[in-house]
């Protein structure tokens, strides 16, 4: 007997009226009209089911801690940076952990079940590791949590930088990240970027680092990541995050670097919401976005995916742990606004990070882990419109969570009473 079976249901890649068959927390078929005893029954009704939410990029550290020891009134990155700064001496491991897992819980509500967070470094304390590295043994049966040890101060800048981050690697941490823009020179970025990923490669681990989050063109070390991923057989296992100087590069050099990115197969993790606010701060008119060439880099063949980033702290004072929002931001920010690339924007919170956090068992299909989200919507381009409400949300076959439709109650004059469904009945297209 099957533990759950899920009926008339409308899949991603725009199939219709499916079934999903789910066995000991695998999905075991995917067809039409499937007709099976089953513990567990559910009518989808027509509506939405997709692989969970995945959000590339966030500093779970440091979320929940807005206004403490007070607010960036700059709203510029590097206020965001100094605060952080001012409040680290004062944080407590229990303080971190308690706003960690009260973010999970939005996460989870939100449909949202993978998350790469960066974790703070620079503290040879380790707090801020330890603290995470509990979190992810606590959310593990319903998050997959995956940390990047990040020197926030700069690996080279800050005494014992690079020891500190070999430090949490060795207590757990997956990944390696770096932050070669904010090193005191451009060639200690380019060396930090070389001794990161020869430690990586050392150990078998994959990279993500935050790259040129600058509204200077000149700052390139996207360039030297590429270069040392191809020099280090690296190949599909390096993220640069943000790229934010390359909305302000001229096209001629973004052209001969995104070749090499591709070379390189570096992926690119992109933060909407928290790159259209910090970026652009010194401009007067015309203000750059500070977008990364979402749609561009798309074309040419690299794997984008968008990130939450951060969410009411430092540097960015709003956010729920919706990656619909994030990928709506997206969507307008980079004009990319027709069916297909409004669907990738769809791809940019699901598919795509899951493949840059080699995520197994991700997707619906035969043998694929039984996580997903029935959304309240038809398509992704309508969950995208609606901000659709996560009415189920299932981790290997149980039910983590569950939300009301959204409806309203009309009372109009001159009109019966009626309730209108929120997702409505947009029209179709060809």
């Amino acid at each position: 007997m099957l533990d759950l079976l899920i009926h008339h249901a409308t899949l991603p890649d725009g199939r219709t009226d499916m079934s999903v068959a789910v066995h000991n927390g695998r999905i075991t078929e995917v067809t039409q009209g499937l007709q099976a005893p089953a513990a567990e029954v559910l009518d989808a009704g027509g509506l939405l089911l997709s692989p969970p939410f995945v959000d590339v990029h966030f500093h779970m550290d440091a979320t929940l801690s807005y206004g403490m020891p007070r607010v960036n009134q700059s709203g510029t990155l590097l206020e965001g940076i100094a605060l952080w700064g001012e409040l680290k001496p004062s944080l407590t491991a229990d303080a971190i952990i308690d706003r960690a897992l009260t973010y999970c819980d939005w996460a989870v509500a939100q449909g949202l079940l993978a998350i790469r967070s960066h974790v703070d470094t620079s503290d040879p304390r380790m707090l801020a590791v330890e603290a995470l590295l509990e979190v992810k043994k606590r959310v593990a049966p319903y998050i997959d949590l995956q940390l990047v040890a990040f020197p926030q101060d700069g690996v080279l800048r800050t005494k014992g930088g690079m020891d500190s981050l070999t430090r949490a690697l060795d207590l757990g941490v997956d990944v390696v990240g770096g932050i070669p823009h904010f090193e005191r020179t451009m060639a200690d970025g380019a060396t930090s970027v070389k001794l990161l990923c020869e430690l990586a490669a050392e150990r078998g681990k994959l990279v993500d680092m935050h790259c040129d989050e600058s509204d200077d063109p000149h700052s390139r070390h996207i360039e030297s990541l590429a270069f040392e991923t191809q020099r280090l057989g690296l190949h599909g296992r390096v993220t640069g995050s943000h790229l934010t100087s390359m909305h302000s590069m001229d096209n001629y050099y973004v052209t001969k670097l995104m070749g090499l990115m591709v070379e390189a197969q570096v992926h690119v993790a992109s933060n909407p919401c928290v790159n259209i606010t910090l970026q652009g701060r010194h401009d007067t008119y015309p203000k750059r976005r500070g977008l990364t060439r979402v749609p561009e880099l798309m074309a040419a063949g690299l794997t984008v995916a968008f990130g939450q980033d951060d969410m009411m702290d430092p540097w960015y004072s709003l956010g729920c742990a919706d990656m619909l929002d994030v990928a709506s931001m997206g969507l307008h920010v980079a004009q990319m606004t027709s069916q297909a690339a409004m669907r990738q924007c769809f791809e940019a919170v699901t598919t795509h990070p899951a493949r840059i956090l080699q995520l197994e068992g991700y997707g619906i299909a035969a043998g694929c882990h039984a996580d997903f989200v029935l959304l309240q919507a038809r398509d992704p381009v309508e969950a995208l419109r609606l901000k659709a409400t996560r009415l189920k949300v299932f981790k290997r076959g149980k039910l983590l969570s569950e939300t009301a439709p959204r409806t309203a109650s009309l009372a109009l004059p001159g009109r019966p009473a009626q309730t209108s469904f929120m997702h409505g009945k947009a029209p179709r297209l060809g």
